[in-house]
């Protein structure tokens, strides 16, 4: 059986570009975290990941220098944490499925 995910967080990166050129940057950011094969949900302004803690805050960090190398030269980040080492958090799938049928 898998193990439970410990931890979720949801980011919201803003890269200091102008116009559209918002949406090739968070798409280079959404992509990213899609690759990475954890669980994830995209929001309209956020994207939601579950998986280990470290891991995730690796994604986080990630997030940030993709930004600034697809040619913004600063981003802001919302990020909440969600963090439960020993029961695990529910899954996204628990958390929204039923919204979405």
């Amino acid at each position: 059986m898998m193990k439970q995910p410990e931890a979720s967080i949801a980011i919201q990166v803003l890269p200091d570009v102008e116009g559209e050129e918002v949406i090739r940057v968070v798409d280079k950011v959404i992509d990213y975290i899609k690759s990475t094969g954890l669980n994830t949900y995209v929001g309209p302004f956020e994207t939601t990941i579950e998986g280990d803690y470290d891991t995730l805050m690796n994604i986080v960090k990630e997030c940030q220098l993709i930004c600034i190398r697809a040619g913004a030269p600063s981003v802001a980040s919302y990020v909440k944490i969600f963090y439960n080492p020993d029961a695990g958090v529910w899954s996204i799938d628990k958390k929204v499925t039923k919204h979405h049928q």
